[in-house]
């Protein structure tokens, strides 16, 4: 079992919500994102998904198409996105999720791939691109290495269907809010709390759902139905925003987005 999995079991057996943030790799600086993951870490995030900057993020909305393309300009690499991972990992035990795409992780190789993840203390992969269909060769190498490999769900997804992400993710299930992109807004409440219920009753890992939550409001209402939530675009604005005030020192922009962290995972646990 991996740690991710050991984690999110033990949360959802004492009833706790868990709470995944995601930022990408180099983003809003190079020197930035190691101190951001850290500052969430510390401000209660559960686990973290460190984005890998691709060109052609096709599930992501504006804000984190954006952040790829930062991140890209200013020299982001696979190498150093794993290094970012392992100076993560020298000072804490968050289970670390590698989210990205399947065009660079293929091209590196899957096995390598997973080794070099593994050896950079990661705990799992997310490819929203990648059926389960098709990840045969990837959940072996993951498998290998000790990795978890997460498959994602939608509202259009159906019943037979979810219950073959369930059988191949050895995460979670990633449950898509809405039919859309990251950061588009949550749907119709009636019909997201029947899709989750429904996917709900289907799935026998940890469900966690994710893609327009930005308040803690949003989150409890989303993780209602489900073990917990991930947040990626308001954490990316946030950051950005901080990042881009030059009357703010690195210590007050970190501040502001452990903040925002803490902020969130409160409204979780209050909001009815």
């Amino acid at each position: 079992m991996t740690r991710l999995r050991a984690h999110l079991d033990g949360l959802r057996q004492r009833g706790e919500t868990a709470m995944g943030l995601f930022l990408t790799a180099g983003f809003p600086a190079p020197d930035a994102t190691l101190p951001i993951l850290r500052a969430i870490d510390e401000a209660g995030a559960d686990f973290v998904e460190l984005g890998m900057p691709f060109s052609d993020p096709v599930a992501e909305g504006l804000p984190i198409q954006q952040a790829s393309e930062r991140a890209l300009r200013q020299g982001a690499t696979m190498a150093g996105t794993f290094e970012t991972a392992a100076a993560f990992r020298a000072r804490s035990d968050t289970p670390l999720v590698l989210m990205g795409y399947a065009n660079p992780v293929m091209r590196y190789g899957p096995s390598d791939f997973c080794a070099d993840a593994a050896s950079s203390g990661v705990d799992g992969l997310i490819l929203p691109d990648l059926p389960p269909e098709e990840s045969g060769d990837l959940e072996e190498a993951a498998a290998r290495h000790n990795l978890s490999v997460t498959h994602l769900v939608a509202p259009n997804t159906s019943d037979a269907r979810v219950r073959l992400v369930d059988a191949r993710s050895t995460g979670f299930v990633y449950a898509v809010s809405v039919a859309g992109l990251t950061g588009s807004g949550l749907g119709e409440a009636d019909a997201t709390d029947a899709y989750l219920r429904r996917v709900r009753q289907q799935v026998e890992q940890p469900l966690l759902v994710g893609f327009g939550i930005r308040t803690g409001a949003d989150a409890a209402r989303l993780a209602a139905h489900t073990d917990g939530f991930i947040v990626g675009s308001a954490l990316i604005r946030t950051a950005e925003h901080a990042w881009d005030d030059l009357d703010l020192t690195d210590s007050a922009r970190l501040a502001r987005v452990a903040d925002w962290a803490r902020s969130l995972k409160a409204g979780a646990d209050a909001t009815p």
